[in-house]
């Protein structure tokens, strides 16, 4: 068989870091070992049944059954916009300021290709979520790295960034409940965000993917909120988590007109929108799923105070868990986030996310995904605790 030589773009696609890691846990799987998997970020809650129901009737439906809208039916972006009324009191034109998406994913990759030149410098959280680079690889941009350090909250330091960085950036991602830190931005923190874009014409992209997910009362804020948000960004939203869809792919990105249309004038050259009764089952989930997001909520709650209990009983302290479904933790001394990860693997059979998989300065830290049961989270620190690591 003659093998075909790839394409550059393809040859920069970044490796992707964890694949190893999870051959490796799915070898132990093989071997019958009772591993308990906090390493991924996948809701292992179901979708609530209400949203079911829906797409289930509306499969019935021969509407849905031809293809749908290019960008999408209106009746889900009007339910977006309401959404964000009822939950941030924030007002948005459906017609102009959202844009349906295959998932978040999709748009924080594609938003790099929709903006940038080859070249073009891009501002990225670091540690951060891996796939902001395969945007940026793809469009044959530059990443410059803002440190997420535990001294400033994991929030970036404008003032110590370099000005020529700023001045030449297009693009800046932010992400907030934060993937892989779990802390949380406040609204003056995006206040301060839109002055500098602003004084620097850069475009901001903030990923609010656990934007439902926040703990002691502390409802975490849209960066849509921020005065004069919508005149130098957008807000990326899925249901992955809001609504436990994440199988489902269905998200959307809301705010600055001109890169919605963008996203839009892009998504019409690779899909014909997404099937409608899917979009439908998302319009109800949006307008209905209130008592679904409280609930989901107090279940992640839940979770944070019973692992962060039963690590501070075996002398793991420090972990920071403000807002997403994620707890990142401090390594035992001694080890690189790596070696840790993997002893915990091989001694203890639970799995993390060695922070160094987001980031040079996610060294340090592991992530732990509060995607089990309570007694699983339990037994796993206990595993953890027979290494006396602390």
């Amino acid at each position: 068989m003659h093998k075909f030589d790839v394409s550059d773009t393809l040859k920069r696609l970044p490796e992707q870091f964890f694949a190893n890691l999870v051959k490796k846990v799915q070898t132990l799987v093989v071997e019958g070992h009772d591993v308990i998997n906090l390493g991924q970020g996948n809701p292992d809650l179901p979708t609530p049944k209400f949203i079911v129901k829906a797409l289930q009737e509306a499969s019935e439906n021969p509407k849905f059954h031809k293809y749908p809208p290019f960008q999408g039916y209106s009746f889900l972006k009007e339910a977006v916009a309401e959404f964000y009324l009822r939950e941030y009191g924030v007002n948005l034109d459906p017609n102009k300021e959202v844009a349906i998406l295959f998932g978040a994913k999709t748009g924080l990759v594609e938003i790099s290709q929709c903006l940038l030149n080859p070249g073009d410098r891009v501002l990225v959280p670091d540690p951060g979520y891996p796939d902001y680079m395969s945007g940026i690889a793809i469009a044959n941009a530059q990443a410059v790295y803002m440190p997420l350090l535990k001294e400033n909250d994991f929030l970036p330091d404008y003032g110590l960034m370099d000005k020529e960085d700023l001045d030449r950036a297009k693009l800046m991602f932010l992400n907030y409940p934060n993937n892989p830190t779990a802390a949380t931005a406040t609204l003056e923190f995006f206040e301060e965000t839109v002055t500098v874009a602003k004084e620097h014409h850069i475009c901001v992209v903030h990923d609010f993917a656990y934007g439902a997910i926040g703990f002691e009362d502390r409802k975490p804020p849209s960066f849509l909120q921020a005065e004069g948000a919508k005149d130098i960004g957008v807000e990326m939203y899925t249901l992955s988590k809001t609504f436990n869809m994440a199988g489902w792919r269905i998200g959307f990105a809301v705010g600055n007109a001109s890169v919605i249309e963008s996203i839009e004038r892009m998504q019409d050259h690779f899909y014909v929108s997404i099937f409608g009764a899917i979009q439908y089952a998302a319009k109800e989930a949006l307008l209905h799923g209130e008592k679904a997001m409280q609930t989901n909520n107090q279940v992640y709650e839940g979770r944070r105070a019973t692992f962060l209990k039963a690590a501070a009983q075996i002398g793991w302290h420090g972990g920071v868990a403000k807002g997403s479904f994620f707890v990142w933790m401090p390594v035992a001394e001694g080890y690189t986030s790596e070696q840790f990860s993997e002893l915990l693997l091989e001694k203890a059979h639970v799995v993390t996310a060695p922070g160094i998989g987001f980031g040079q300065a996610g060294e340090g830290f592991v992530r732990i995904g509060l995607l089990d049961k309570e007694e699983r989270l339990v037994a796993a620190v206990a595993r953890i605790g027979q290494l006396n690591l602390f």
